[in-house]
Formats: C-alpha cells, structure tokens, sequence
C-alpha cells in the first residue's frame, strides 16, 4: 500500500473546513467514486464521511510512482455519483 501525502494546501481546506486528516485518507483509500480532474494524471476521489454530515468530500490527488500525493480536500456539494456508485457502497459495507 503506497503512503499518502498531503501537501499542504490540502491541509488549509481541510482545516477550513473541519475535515480530519482520517476522512481524506479513507477517501483516497476507499472512495465511493472516482472522477477525473481537469489537469491530466489528476483524479478526484469522493465519499460521504459522517463528520461532514452527509455531505460530499471531494479529494483531489495523483498516483506517483513510491506515494499518493493529495493536493486539495473540500465539500463539494455539487458532486453527484455516478449511476450504480452509491449501491457499490452499500455493498463494500
């Protein structure tokens, strides 16, 4: 299992927005659905965790060759899973 390292503009969001450092790391590790992000190589990694009360969190991160490296985790209250994401959740669970 690669490290997970976030860079620390992540870190600021997620102090702004009162996510713990354990709901990114889940996100990244497990996330409900995966997109991509504009810039190439970039992907965005969501799930619900229950300190964000239902709400969607977004992480934006890369696959590098030794780690993953995070560069952003917010709410993003526009995300819509993809058809059939949120029953593949059910069912991990």
């Amino acid at each position: 299992m690669k490290p997970i390292v976030i860079r620390q503009h992540a870190r600021d969001r997620m102090a702004e927005h009162g996510i713990s450092e354990a709901a990114v790391l889940a996100a990244v590790r497990t996330p409900e659905w995966v997109g991509p992000d504009p810039p190439a190589g970039i992907h965005r990694r969501y799930s619900r965790p229950a300190e964000l009360g239902g709400r969607v969190l977004r992480v934006a991160c890369v696959e590098e060759e030794g780690h993953i490296r995070v560069f952003s985790a917010h709410p993003d209250r526009n995300a819509r899973p993809p058809d059939g994401a949120a029953n593949d959740l059910r069912s991990r669970g």
